[in-house]
């Protein structure tokens, strides 16, 4: 019988949706973080659920050929990636099967095709965007990533899914900070100062450089220097002061050191400015690869007129206006929708409408209002959309519907809910990005069964997972 600090053998059959392997013990799904599908692994169980157990790998009996040694020296402390010990090819294939498998036991679809997973062309030194945190350890400040499912900070030193400036502005603005005798906010005491550091850099080659305090920071005159002098394509410098106690990592008040407050970038041939609260998504090639294949699932053409539904910065609205007769972004985040407006101008898209407000809010609105359109796309945050706005989503009466999703199981959900107004299924593409992690984009394209096909997925019995989140 399974109990918690009992040791078994697990023969790993196949993933989790994290990545975990899963055995099977007494009836019951054994979870192991590290475990790859086909080892025989030794565990001790470390909890018992009355659904799953979890177990801590101790040993691998049968390895796997799909293990890799962890390029990165803080891997099984820090949390930030969950598959760098599995080959890259593995991790396409288990994201591939992750989509199939949230679609079919989520949403209730039977016999969807789902495409082999689009990999990156780099797996390290991909992303755009890094958000480091500050600690104090033996009166001086420390940096890194925080460890998984805690607030410790793991001094990482060169993250390697970051960009090598971003890892060098971390170490110049760690060392200014214990040169000046700054200390990290303590989140426990709420003394301190220094909370965060955000980098982004850009295709372009500009760099900005944004410090998340309790305070004003002091002696910033001094870090501008030295990252003029050391970061070629330093751009500007930020000062977000977050005086609150609260996981959230930026607060309200911006002010500007040094340079702009923005820096540029261009996807898909339009130009766009992006500042310190902008979305954009991390991994630049990947990104031009997701929207280039949600783009081409929709096929705009002169005569459509396109609803983009959470459009940010309207990345994608923009490029669809170039193939469209007319299309609409709704954001509810305003800098977003100024960015946007003034991304369209500079790009001399004049066919390109931007509206403020919440989605299940402003759809509804214009649907009440007579606004149909035939072609719809969105791109919701993880918690998937709202059930107003799906709703919303069929009165247009858009024919086609492509959802662009960082999470399965809410896509699978709400294509779930759109089944219910008629809609089918049509392809659906996997993009990797985010390697060595667990999460995976998806393109899925709807199509209304009328005027295409008819694929009715069966009534699950347990239909909970309609509730939104």
């Amino acid at each position: 019988m399974l109990k918690p600090g009992v040791s078994i053998e697990l023969d790993i059959v196949s993933y989790g949706s994290e990545g975990q392997g899963v055995g099977r013990c007494d009836g019951m799904a054994v979870f192991v973080p590290f475990a790859l599908a086909g080892e025989k692994v030794s565990v001790i169980i470390e909890k018992i659920t009355p659904s799953y157990a979890v177990g801590r790998l101790t040993d691998i009996i049968v390895r796997s050929p799909d293990r890799m040694e962890p390029p990165c020296k803080c891997f099984y402390d820090c949390g930030g990636c969950d598959l760098m010990h599995m080959s890259y090819a593995e991790q396409l294939r288990f994201k591939t099967s992750r989509v199939a498998d949230a679609l079919k036991r989520i949403g209730g679809f039977n016999g969807i095709v789902v495409k082999p997973c689009i990999g990156s062309e780099n797996t390290l030194r991909y992303r755009n965007k890094a958000v480091f945190s500050f600690a104090q350890e033996s009166g001086r400040v420390v940096s890194g990533c925080i460890a998984e499912g805690s607030h410790r900070v793991v001094p990482t030193g060169d993250c390697l899914i970051q960009s090598e400036t971003a890892v060098k502005v971390l170490g110049i603005v760690t060392e200014w900070a214990n040169d000046n005798r700054l200390t990290a906010y303590d989140e426990r005491t709420g003394k301190g100062c220094l909370r965060h550091l955000m980098v982004r850099t850009t295709s372009l080659n500009e760099t900005m450089v944004v410090i998340v305090s309790k305070e004003p920071i002091k002696f910033a005159n001094k870090l501008v220097d030295t990252l003029m002098r050391r970061v070629d394509s330093f751009a500007g410098l930020i000062n977000n002061i977050n005086p609150n106690c609260t996981n959230l990592i930026m607060g309200r008040t911006f002010s500007l050191l040094f340079g702009r407050d923005t820096v540029q970038e261009e996807v898909l041939s339009s130009r766009f400015s992006i500042g310190a609260e902008s979305f954009l998504q991390v991994n630049h090639s990947q990104m031009c690869r997701l929207y280039s294949a949600a783009i081409d699932a929709l096929a705009p053409e002169p005569g459509d007129d396109v609803i983009d539904l959470y459009c940010g910065t309207g990345t994608i609205t923009l490029a669809m206006a170039k193939k469209a007769g007319t299309v609409t972004g709704i954001e509810c985040v305003r800098r977003a929708i100024d960015d946007a407006k003034a991304s369209a101008a500079r790009n001399g898209i004049t066919n390109a409408e931007f509206i403020v407000g919440e989605a299940e809010t402003v759809l509804p609105r214009l649907v009440r209002e007579g606004r149909r359109a035939n072609k719809l796309l969105l791109d919701p945050p993880r918690k998937g959309a709202a059930r107003a706005a799906l709703e919303a989503i069929a009165g247009t009466g858009a024919e086609r519907i492509v959802y662009v999703s960082c999470d399965p199981a809410t896509l699978a959900r709400d294509c779930r809910i759109l089944a219910g107004f008629g809609y089918g299924i049509g392809s659906v593409q996997p993009v990797d990005m985010f390697p060595n992690t667990s999460h995976v984009e998806t393109v899925c394209c709807l199509y209304h069964q009328k005027k295409d096909f008819i694929s009715v997925p069966y009534e699950p019995k347990d239909a909970s997972y309609l509730k939104q989140r």
